[in-house]
């Protein structure tokens, strides 16, 4: 699995081990089926604990995006992409109105918040 974990982010590395799983989900690199790789196998992979890589597959497989099978492993689960996209989307919706809401309280136009993503959207590049 291609994932990318950053430890110099102020996102909890379970967060970003479960936003970059539902990546592959949601752009077709992991399809209904597949199976993930074993908490063991993934945490040594990416040097992370087990007990990170156990809470972003309990927060994946609670949100519908993965099943476990017990003695057999996790899976991917057989959800309509649309459905999942639209989890998605929602997700993203209540993250906007939480920037938002940080933006007005520095008086921060849209246009200044656009260009800063725009920029940050650059640097990833």
């Amino acid at each position: 699995m291609n994932i990318r974990i950053s430890n110099q982010s102020d996102i909890p590395i379970y967060e970003q081990l479960k936003g970059e799983i539902i990546r592959l989900i949601m752009n077709g690199e992991l399809r209904p089926g597949d199976p993930l790789l074993s908490m063991r196998s993934l945490a040594k992979e990416l040097s992370i604990s087990i007990i990170t890589t156990k809470r972003a597959y309990q927060d994946l497989e609670a949100s519908g995006y993965v099943y476990s099978v017990v003695g057999k492993g996790t899976f991917v689960s057989e959800q309509n992409a649309e459905n999942r996209r639209e989890q998605v989307l929602v997700e993203i919706e209540k993250k906007i109105q939480d920037l938002l809401k940080t933006a007005r309280q520095i008086d921060l136009s849209v246009e200044e918040l656009a260009e800063m993503i725009k920029v940050m959207e650059d640097e990833d590049k």
